[in-house]
């Protein structure tokens, strides 16, 4: 290690206690000194557990290091052109403030991201950019406009080599070679540090409606929300929520009653037409209420963050990923033989489960997925002796799992980024 290395390591230790074990907590407030912080901890073949605001630290399994590297410190909007959608900022950046911005010029995220904070009985706001793209965060709208990955133009990271790298650039079409950009989604900072980000924005909704059928088991549920999605109305959401899982949204407005939500955007006269359309074709099937304007945001947003699941505890919750017309027979398999809550989104193939024993079931739930043709299940919220315990990641195929042993050694070959995060 270096000299400088070894005194921009000191400097950048910080007084604040760190949110995770680790007893020591690094803040760089640059792209060299990220840099060189990682570098010394490479020579000193030192782990790090890397956070932006650490509203995230539940995800996944344990980091069990000595010191924390936060990127709290790499904050702001450094480019923000509206007339060409795009934005960027450093990863440190709350994702509230980006979203506050865009929002004076009528623009918003179309990926929607999901704020973990409520599921971890931390408040929201608290996300960062650099840790929704790691994460690969999205909500509700993903089954129209896509992922987080989708909306990435552009990134500046540091390596566990300690080498600086960028992908992509500030415009929508960019095709030149390995787009590393969309590799370090849904990395959880295991390959690489954060340093700034690029994405596109696009123009907010003028309208917002949320069509409201009442009282549909979730096989119901799923027919009607494949339907609505099928039509031509260009429906950007499509949830249900069963049976006491409404009351826990828009402020229990709702009631008990099972409601199966699709959600439509855009031009006044559109909205207006596509819900005549969708009211019409469906009228028939349950009792018809609408949510407009902010009520409806306000229940999007609900859904979104999970919080019908915000309650405090550490039972387990699981995020499983499934054909849609699986998700329904996913449920009634898994109640069965255990005690579970859950409710779904992206019309079903997103289905959030919480296992009321405090039990993970992890076996329970994967043998339930293989059944009906595979998926992807996630455990998002557990203790941490829990999480240490159980694959929380859905385990991989050998050839791909090959593959990302080779991503790994390829940009963190002394394993110094979040060891043991990913299992």
């Amino acid at each position: 290690m270096t000299e400088r290395s070894a005194s921009r390591l000191a400097e950048a230790q910080s007084p604040a206690p760190p949110s995770t074990d680790a007893s020591r907590l690094y803040a760089p407030d640059s792209l060299e000194a990220l840099r060189e912080i990682v570098a010394a901890a490479v020579s000193l073949e030192e782990p790090l557990a890397i956070e932006g605001s650490g509203s995230k630290s539940g995800l996944g399994r344990p980091v069990n290091t000595a010191a924390t590297l936060s990127t709290a410190k790499l904050t702001g909007v450094t480019l923000y052109e509206p007339d060409e959608l795009v934005l960027s900022a450093r990863a440190g950046t709350p994702i509230a403030e980006i979203e506050a911005l865009i929002d004076e010029n009528g623009q918003r995220l179309e990926f929607e991201p999901i704020d973990y904070g409520p599921l971890h009985a931390r408040e929201r706001g608290l996300g960062t950019l650099g840790g929704v793209l790691a994460c690969n965060l999205s909500g509700p709208r993903r089954v129209k406009q896509g992922a987080a990955r989708d909306h990435v133009l552009g990134i500046t990271a540091v390596s566990g080599r300690a080498e600086v790298f960028k992908s992509g650039g500030r415009v929508v079409k960019n095709v030149t070679g390995y787009d590393l950009s969309k590799g370090m989604a849904g990395s959880y900072g295991t390959l690489a540090v954060l340093s700034d980000v690029t994405i596109k924005v696009l123009p907010k909704s003028e309208t917002e409606t949320t069509l409201l059928l009442r009282g549909l088991t979730d096989e119901e549920a799923a027919g009607a929300m494949a339907a609505a999605m099928g039509s031509p109305a260009e429906v950007s959401g499509a949830a249900h929520l069963p049976m006491l899982v409404a009351r826990r949204v828009a402020e229990g407005h709702l009631g008990d009653e099972p409601a199966t939500a699709i959600r439509l955007e855009g031009f006044g006269p559109s909205v207006a037409a596509r819900d005549a359309y969708l009211s019409a074709a469906l009228q028939n099937v349950a009792r018809l209420e609408r949510l407009e304007g902010e009520a409806s945001q306000a229940f999007w947003r609900d859904v979104k963050d999970v919080v019908p699941f915000a309650d405090g505890t550490d039972k387990p919750v699981w995020r499983v990923s499934l054909a849609p017309t699986a998700g329904h027979q996913l449920v009634m398999g898994l109640r069965r033989h255990a005690a579970i809550d859950a409710f779904y989104d992206w019309q079903g193939g997103l289905v959030w489960l919480r296992m009321e024993s405090g039990d993970a079931e992890a076996d329970l739930i994967r043998a339930g997925i293989a059944q009906l043709g595979g998926g992807h299940a996630t455990l998002v919220r557990a203790s941490e002796s829990l999480r240490a315990a159980t694959d929380v990641f859905q385990p991989q195929p050998a050839p791909l799992a090959a593959l990302a042993k080779r991503l790994k050694s390829e940009f963190d070959p002394a394993g110094i980024l979040n060891p043991g995060r990913m299992g």
